[in-house]
């Protein structure tokens, strides 16, 4: 998912790994916060993959800087990770879908289609187990609520889901 958000920044603008840990504390930080542990070898597989490309130039206080910027292989990894089918872990089910939605703008209609559907699909799958579980267990108070509303969420999510495929196919 590393790879996916600093792409995503840098389709925006050249950044330095500074500027690019910045902008994704600032567009995902409810969602995610990467370290620069994560994010610097991160930006070594981009670079090695030919995603990304590195200019170096002193920075306006005297210091060598590395900028970063996407390439044209770059955005269609961008895309082909945003179209990746969804985590098969629950835990890092949302998460991952919810960046995949706010990178989703850079789709065309059909890809964007394609997401949803993907994600769709996970998220009813995931309600379903939930609800099955809560059936075949015997749950206490504080499991039942916790199933619950992860019920709940999960039921919302789909919702969301269904409204952005109905806006897609107007």
């Amino acid at each position: 998912m590393i790879e996916l958000l600093i792409l995503f920044e840098l389709s925006k603008k050249v950044l330095t790994m500074y500027g690019i840990s910045k902008e994704i504390r600032s567009s995902f930080s409810v969602l995610t916060t990467p370290s620069y542990g994560t994010i610097k070898p991160a930006l070594n597989r981009l670079e090695s993959g030919g995603f990304v490309k590195t200019r170096k130039s002193m920075s306006p206080g005297g210091r060598p800087s590395s900028y970063y910027s996407i390439t044209p292989e770059g955005m269609n990894e961008l895309k082909r990770l945003i179209l990746l089918p969804p985590q098969d872990n629950p835990v890092q089910f949302l998460t991952g879908a919810r960046i995949k939605l706010a990178c989703a703008d850079l789709l065309d209609n059909d890809e964007q289609l394609k997401m949803l559907r993907q994600l769709k699909i996970k998220a009813e799958n995931i309600l379903l187990d939930t609800q099955n579980l809560m059936k075949e267990k015997e749950l206490s108070f504080y499991p039942k609520m916790v199933f619950d509303n992860l019920t709940c969420e999960y039921k919302n999510f789909v919702s969301l889901l269904e409204g952005f495929e109905h806006a897609c196919t107007r």
